[in-house]
């Protein structure tokens, strides 16, 4: 399957400065999640500049034959524009920030989930674990892009839209979540699926690491460049830390490196004995 590279930000709250005017540092970064990397990082002052850093990101990357995943905050017409430009896919979440397109999508799988999807090419896919005490079942729907869709031209590359529902059980209680997505890739529903279970990966082996590990979110460097340098040194070392082949969680293997210059050798050098 082609790589999906994730792109998403992330604050650090306690890094602010107010006696100084210094809001807290927000940087958004590509993160590979089956390769365990983080290719690049960009600082902006707040989680609204993401629509402008997203593109100046995208250019410290070589994208090409890759899958592009972003949250709603950077479903830009722009955005997905420079990422066919650069041969890229897209899977691009929908939310309020274009309700338009949103419900006009939301409106079409509704319409043609009445008659079982039977007057289109949709697909399905369903995934089931179970695990820490909870069931999740995923399901995922992907049809073409209507050529009806409103704003479609103004679209680089559409070619599909798309729906992903999670049902967890937890302790005899069912919670429900439904997403909905536009892509430039033509419908093939488990790499739709792959791309969007593979961006989930950014919060769940990067930021959680980076704030449960690396006590990030607890930071207290307030100097600009250097709160910004911290940020891509924490990403750098996670990677290697990851890539590393022992069995070992990420904590240990991180006391390892303080521990044991021989662990540490291997880390940096990507090598074991």
């Amino acid at each position: 399957m082609d790589p999906v590279f994730s792109v998403d930000g992330k604050t650090a709250r306690r890094s602010h400065d107010r006696s100084k005017g210094l809001g807290a540092l927000h940087s958004v970064s590509v993160w590979a999640s089956q390769y365990g990397l983080s290719l690049g990082q960009v600082a902006c002052a707040e989680k609204s500049n993401e629509i402008t850093a997203i593109p100046e990101l995208l250019q410290l990357v070589d994208i090409e034959g890759t899958i592009i995943t972003i949250d709603a905050m950077g479903t830009q017409k722009a955005i997905a524009a420079t990422i066919i430009d650069r041969k890229a896919d897209y899977v691009l979440a929908l939310k309020g920030n274009q309700e338009t397109l949103q419900q006009a999508v939301i409106d079409y799988i509704d319409e043609q989930s009445k008659n079982d999807f039977s007057e289109v090419q949709a697909r399905r896919h369903i995934t089931k674990e179970q695990g820490h005490g909870r069931e999740e079942i995923r399901s995922y729907i992907q049809m073409p892009v209507p050529p009806s869709l409103r704003g479609l031209e103004l679209w680089k590359g559409l070619k599909s839209i798309g729906m992903a529902t999670l049902v967890c059980v937890r302790n005899g209680q069912e919670t429900t979540e439904t997403r909905y997505y536009i892509s430039s890739l033509a419908v093939s529903v488990k790499l739709f699926a792959h791309a969007i279970r593979s961006h989930w990966g950014i919060e769940n082996s990067c930021h959680w690491s980076l704030d449960m590990t690396y006590r990030e979110d607890e930071s207290r460097i307030r100097d600009p460049h250097m709160r910004e340098n911290f940020a891509w040194l924490n990403r750098f070392t996670l990677s290697l830390l990851k890539q590393h082949p022992g069995k070992d969680s990420i904590v240990m293997k991180r006391r390892g490196c303080g521990w044991n210059e021989n662990f540490l050798l291997e880390v940096l050098m990507g090598a074991t004995p």
